[in-house]
């Protein structure tokens, strides 16, 4: 095991950012972890980096404080808001943090890695926005380490970037490395994550594959042309939400599709083009976190 959080709490002022939180990673992993603003990812990312301490519970990192240097050494981050420096070259700053590690990857492989061999010479300042986040994540992997943990890795990337940057990543895995990724951008997850945990109001929600945190709710999707409109389908039973497109397709977002589908047969509805899906991890997200939500609502109104 890397690293272990250990009913850790974590608040500021009266707000509670974690409350009694565990969560456990292993070597070898890339762990995906998602939850809506104010979850307390960014607060559980900082107690494992060691930038902040929890005010109680244990967290360790490679069986040490995440404050000992050892530990840290074996870490690389890549903050979701952080700087480069304006007038260093890239090149130089590539030297700089290599300069900290014992044994780096050697910055010209480095910067080929990423794609940013042309612009060695260039000032850092000078790199655009994308550029910059390609910068930052390769610092994160100059020092070789054995957890690299990505805070919105992807920001300001266009698709093309994106996905060589979801390679380099996919290659530092396939070599033993171990990830942590944060990420608005769910499909980076799908592609990344081989394990999802979910976490809102400061306590992990869900906890598995992709797919096992799918199955944790039965949300489907059945798509249709209908000359009806969407607000009829919605008393359907198991129903949670449906739409109609632009292009005149109804898509009922139901908890059980297989009682949808015989709603519609029962009801004598005229429809053509009927399609099935399975949740996307976004909407199993969704799903998951409305229904914490609602539990922590109902509890407050009867807390016996």
């Amino acid at each position: 095991m890397l690293a272990s959080v250990v009913n850790a709490t974590k608040s500021f002022g009266n707000t509670a950012a974690l409350s009694g939180i565990n969560l456990d990673i292993h070597a070898g992993e890339a762990l995906g972890l998602l939850g809506p603003n104010g979850a307390g990812k960014s607060t559980l990312i900082s107690l494992l980096t060691g930038l902040r301490r929890a005010d109680s519970g244990t967290v360790e990192l490679f069986g040490r404080s995440p404050l000992d240097p050892k530990a840290r050494l074996q870490l690389g981050t890549t903050p979701q808001a952080t700087s480069v420096p304006q007038t260093l070259k890239l090149r130089e700053t590539v030297d700089f943090v290599a300069a900290h590690y014992p044994d780096p990857v050697p910055t010209a492989e480095l910067l080929a890695d990423f794609g940013l061999s042309d612009m060695a010479e260039k000032q850092c300042g000078a790199l655009s926005g994308g550029q910059q986040r390609r910068l930052l994540v390769a610092l994160a992997l100059v020092g070789r380490p054995r957890l690299v943990v990505l805070d919105e890795p992807t920001t300001g990337l266009d698709v093309d970037a994106r996905e060589t940057l979801w390679q380099r990543l996919e290659e530092y895995r396939r070599g033993g490395g171990t990830l942590l990724i944060t990420s608005h951008y769910l499909e980076e997850i799908q592609a990344l994550a081989s394990r999802v945990v979910v976490i809102d109001r400061g306590t992990v929600i869900a906890d598995g594959s992709v797919d096992e945190i799918r199955s944790h709710v039965a949300i489907s999707k059945v798509s249709f042309k209908s000359q009806l409109p969407a607000s009829f389908f919605e008393s359907f039973p198991q129903a949670v939400s449906a739409a109609t497109s632009a292009k005149g397709i109804t898509t009922v977002v139901t908890q059980d599709a297989d009682a949808t589908v015989r709603q519609l047969v029962r009801d004598g509805v005229e429809f053509s083009g009927l399609e099935v899906h399975a949740a996307s991890l976004e909407e199993a997200f969704l799903a998951l976190t409305r229904h914490s939500s609602e539990a922590a609502t109902e509890t407050a109104k009867d807390p016996a």
